[in-house]
């Protein structure tokens, strides 16, 4: 495996890279720009050649496998019973939504946050409740006396919670989890736990689910996981829910079958199976190139645009950058990067309250890439300092 190695996504249907300016650098949505573990290749080439892709369905090997990787990364037991399955993390917590809420009830929210939420809960006819995070001294934090007030509303059904945290890079602590279950628990609020990013923490965190914090948990609590955001397989859309509550389980596999959606594709098994018992050692020198990558980001910035301030993450490979102190009005920043760096970043204000004058950037590509993003950055924006 070589994480240094260029390659050229631009003709291969690839999302972030479907671009029509051949100059554009896209640092933006969150895949990676690695090749995938030699195992992973090597377990869809062996589906591949067998030459028939007909419907497919979940085998033992595959429960087992994540049983597997759950018990060997965060010691928990899952019951085979628990495992659910969806396409996609939005394409289930808008199931789970429709099953747990009707319209006009309200889902709470920790802004800034990823967000595909805000459109999910409003496609079920449901309310946003903005429980933002507090930002200071450069971390951010849940401010629990208003997710309370929230909470206690007759009306609030759901919470979700984005474990990381997408995009500010947050690895909840264990006693913030348990505040925010005690919470819940006494409001009967039901936490949909979204924990995509939780295998992509760095040195001195360890993702906790919220699930394990307490057995209450397990109750009202739902955990969305995949393999994809880990091991870079998103296109074989394939992710993991975990629902110990059987009620709701069912209620969520009724709404899964009728919309044809219970079965994954024809190498979505194969690849996940693949993926926990054979892709640890290629995540950990993952985890180490990200953890490279994001110390360069850092220096760099700091020496070179020292007005632009990195949120340094806990977890995952999307960094929230603070441009505020650039002095661009914030409805142009975006664009200024994009016209000015010619550099494809997540515009911050589509996270919601508190993302204005920040934009988020993916640094789980090769240095290379990530070197000429930055530098372009920089000329940019001593271009527009000397025209001031």
């Amino acid at each position: 495996m070589q994480l240094e190695k260029l390659i050229d996504r631009r003709k291969t249907h690839s999302v972030k890279w479907y671009i029509e300016d051949q100059d554009m650098i896209p640092l933006c949505i969150a895949d990676m720009d690695f090749q995938v573990s030699e195992e992973i290749v090597h377990a869809i080439s062996q589906k591949a050649t067998h030459g028939i892709y007909g419907y497919s369905t979940f085998c033992e090997r595959y429960y087992d496998a994540v049983q597997y990787w759950w018990k060997t990364q965060y010691d928990w037991e899952l019951k085979r019973e628990w495992i659910s399955f969806s396409p996609g993390i939005i394409p289930g917590i808008n199931l789970l939504i429709k099953a747990l809420t009707q319209p006009g009830d309200a889902v709470i929210v920790q802004d800034p946050v990823y967000y595909p939420f805000f459109s999910t809960i409003e496609t079920q006819g449901c309310t946003i409740l903005n429980n933002s995070l507090v930002y200071s001294n450069g971390l951010y934090a849940m401010n629990f006396e208003d997710f309370e007030e929230k909470a206690s509303r007759p009306n609030t059904k759901i919470f979700i919670l984005c474990s990381p945290h997408n995009p500010v890079g947050r690895v909840w602590t264990r006693e913030e989890l348990r505040k925010i279950g005690e919470i819940c628990e006494k409001h009967n609020v039901f936490v949909i736990s979204d924990e995509m990013h939780g295998d992509l923490t760095y040195s001195g965190y360890k993702h906790i689910p919220f699930a394990t914090v307490h057995p209450n948990h397990l109750k009202f609590s739902i955990t969305c996981a995949a393999p994809s955001k880990t091991f870079n397989i998103a296109g074989m859309q394939s992710s993991i829910f975990l629902i110990p509550n059987r009620d709701v389980k069912e209620k969520y596999e009724a709404l899964l079958t009728g919309y044809g959606l219970m079965r994954p594709n024809a190498f979505a098994v194969e690849g996940t199976i693949a993926a926990y018992y054979k892709g640890l050692p290629w995540l950990q020198k993952v985890r180490g190139y990200l953890e490279d990558n994001l110390q360069y980001v850092c220096s760099f910035l700091k020496e070179h645009i020292p007005s632009i301030k990195v949120v340094k993450p806990e977890a995952t490979h999307l960094i929230w950058l603070d441009c505020r102190d650039l002095g661009i009005p914030l409805e142009e920043l975006h664009k200024f990067f994009l016209e000015k760096a010619r550099v494809r970043l997540d515009e911050g204000m589509k996270f919601g309250n508190g993302g204005e004058g920040f934009e988020r950037i993916n640094i789980a590509c090769p240095r290379e890439v990530l070197t000429e993003a930055l530098l372009r950055m920089k000329a940019a924006v001593k271009g527009r300092e000397e025209t001031c």
